[in-house]
């Protein structure tokens, strides 16, 4: 066990823990003189409040509403604070403060019970009250880059109530605290109070992988603030006085053990009120009987359709997934088209490799071409890991997009490329027939295949984990190369680092994960504890439930060729799946791979009805 305590104090001042725990040399990261003075912005803040361009404010916590309160009541009337508060519409996520505000006279809008989170606040707004072309100002101490897309993904415009501010760049604990955590020898972190809570906060989205890790020790006084909801399944103590070394360790594994379980938590109401929740495709990744067969298809916005040619007619494929208005509106224009039950957003699995120091380009009658592919150890230390996603959100804006245009009942579906499958096109330079390049390296540097893996899954860690706060349902990852590996290689140089991915995505959203070419993987695809597992055709459906284990929902599996059969043979070959289903709840229809090039748009519109039709219950 390896501790680190975040106070907001000086780093000499003596601390009220027990002795069996200064015994471990905890690691002191002191929050002295980081903070930044923001009460000139706060003033300003509340003069755009008494002056009616603020609409909506929103506090989580009663240690920020009384800081915002008090340095404006220097510089405005107390009076005319609490009347300009009265005619706003008012969010509070915090309890304490509604003894506050009954002091003050103020009847909240809108008010949250404890636990909530980010995604409840949303779901409540939506219930409550409108935000379009609202101008929204939210406490700094709400889980604010969530929180303010989804705010924005509803046409607010939103402002920061700055109560905390601190220096951008790491002080030296602070780094320490990083570089244990990355290293896996910071196994705890205690927060002393309210700020220290925020700045780890804070820390921990640049590092959000790693940090999901670490068990966070809060104690009381920081939970009635608002920040229970913050962080991985806490361990709540009276006061730091009470942190006994035995009870920590039990914590620890208590919670390594139950990872999984706690998951659902943390957006059921937001599900449960959503639109989309009770759509056939969901209902089958939750293994729940639907009324029909769900289906969507791979690369269902795509050349086959005329509407897709004429929009690619205009620009480059690269320059089209770079601008989420044309990718909502080729991805839209197909889910009406063809009746689908889901979407899926139109990006492809590459550009996450641009951020990371690929040369990128696709190339016409090639296909996609990295002019500076990783061969060798050196080529891998020249890997950028990405520690934030600014770089893509062209990808999180065509998230947010598409969930805008999309109807509401239609699940929307994100996706990433699986680390095995990003790694050789990052090695081979390309496509490849044998994966020679590939599997020299795997094979031969182990240190180097260890570390290429490592950044390329806390990234694509990063990457979903983005997709599903910009307003993703479901993501996918796709394996587009692994069946190229057999099960014992699978195993030692693929698995882990997917098991990883799913184990930090799966708390925020269902994982599909599909792999093709190799039927024999499906079991250790299984292995990762995916909502679901993607199925191609080279094995029949029945068999490849029995290998993944009928407690996950699977997804396919018809051979993309079908489509250019006639009508006739694709509603034959479409029952033929369906039977091999049995009707079992969790089933979701889809192609083997993606929808071919030279497919009749009405073949594909013939399949979509053939299988609700065939399936309706």
């Amino acid at each position: 066990m390896s501790l680190a305590i975040l106070i907001d104090a000086p780093a000499e001042q003596p601390f009220d823990l027990p002795a069996d725990i200064h015994q471990h040399s905890p690691l002191i990261v002191s929050l002295e003189d980081r903070h930044i003075n923001t009460d000139i912005e706060m003033r300003n803040l509340g003069n755009q409040l008494i002056t009616g361009t603020i609409d909506v404010m929103l506090f989580v916590s009663r240690w920020g509403f009384d800081r915002f309160f008090e340095t404006c009541r220097r510089s405005i009337e107390e009076q005319r604070l609490v009347d300009s508060l009265s005619d706003v519409t008012t969010i509070i996520c915090n309890e304490s403060l509604l003894a506050r505000f009954a002091e003050l006279g103020i009847q909240p809008d809108v008010e949250f019970s404890e636990p909530n989170n980010w995604r409840d606040v949303l779901v409540g707004i939506d219930c409550s009250c409108q935000v379009v072309n609202q101008t929204v100002a939210i406490e700094a101490a709400a889980d604010g880059h969530s929180l303010t897309a989804g705010l924005e993904a509803r046409g607010a415009s939103v402002e920061k109530i700055p109560t905390t501010h601190f220096e951008g760049l790491l002080n030296d604990g602070e780094q320490s605290l990083v570089e244990g955590v990355l290293a896996g020898s910071v196994t705890a972190i205690v927060v002393s109070d309210h700020v220290a809570a925020l700045r780890l906060e804070q820390i921990r989205h640049r590092h959000r992988a790693a940090f999901e890790k670490p068990l966070v020790v809060i104690p009381q006084s920081v939970v009635a603030d608002g920040f229970r909801q913050k962080y991985d399944d806490p361990w709540v103590v009276d006061s730091l006085a009470t942190i006994q070394s035995a009870e920590l360790v039990r914590h620890l594994e208590q919670r390594q053990n139950s990872r999984i379980q706690w998951v659902d938590r943390t957006n059921q109401m937001e599900q449960k009120q959503a639109a989309w929740y009770d759509s056939p495709f969901m209902k089958a990744v939750r293994l729940e009987p639907a009324e029909v067969t769900p289906v969507w298809l791979m690369r269902q916005a795509g050349r086959y359709m005329q509407e897709y040619r004429e929009v690619r007619a205009k620009t480059s494929f690269l320059d089209l997934c770079k601008d989420p208005a044309l990718c909502s509106e080729v991805m839209c224009t197909a889910v009406n088209r063809l009746g689908v039950d889901a979407a899926i957003i139109f990006s492809d699995l590459l550009p996450i490799l641009e951020p990371m120091g690929m040369d990128l380009e696709f190339v016409s009658g090639d296909g996609p071409v990295i002019h500076n592919p990783v061969r060798e150890a050196a080529d891998v230390d020249r890997v950028a890991r990405l520690e934030s996603v600014e770089s893509l959100d062209f990808v999180m804006e065509t998230v947010r997009q598409t969930r805008r245009d999309l109807p509401g009942n239609i699940p929307l579906i994100g996706f990433a490329g699986a680390p095995f499958t990003l790694a050789s096109y990052m090695i081979e330079g390309g496509s490849s027939r044998n994966y020679r390049h590939a599997k020299t390296l795997m094979f031969g540097d182990s240190g180097a295949w260890e570390k290429l893996m490592g950044d390329l899954t806390h990234s694509i860690t990063l990457y979903l984990q983005a997709q599903v706060e910009a307003g993703a349902q479901v993501v996918q990852l796709f394996d587009s190369w692994a069946g190229c590996l057999n099960v014992s290689d699978y195993r030692r140089f693929v698995l882990p680092y997917v098991q990883e991915i799913v184990a930090a995505v799966a708390p925020l959203a269902p994982v599909i994960n599909f792999a093709t070419g190799n039927p024999a993987l499906l079991p250790l695809l299984a292995e990762t504890r995916a909502a679901v597992v993607g199925v191609d055709w080279r094995v029949d459906l029945a068999t490849a439930w029995q290998a993944v284990g009928y407690d996950r929902a699977v997804q396919g599996n018809l051979d993309p060729t079908v489509l250019l059969a006639g009508k006739g043979e694709i509603r034959r070959r479409a029952a033929e799946v369906l039977s091999q289903a049995e009707g079992r709840a969790g089933h979701i229809f889809n192609l083997g791979h993606g929808v071919l090039p030279q497919t009749d748009v009405d073949h594909v519109i013939a399949l979509v009805e053939a299988v609700h039709e065939l399936s309706q219950q």
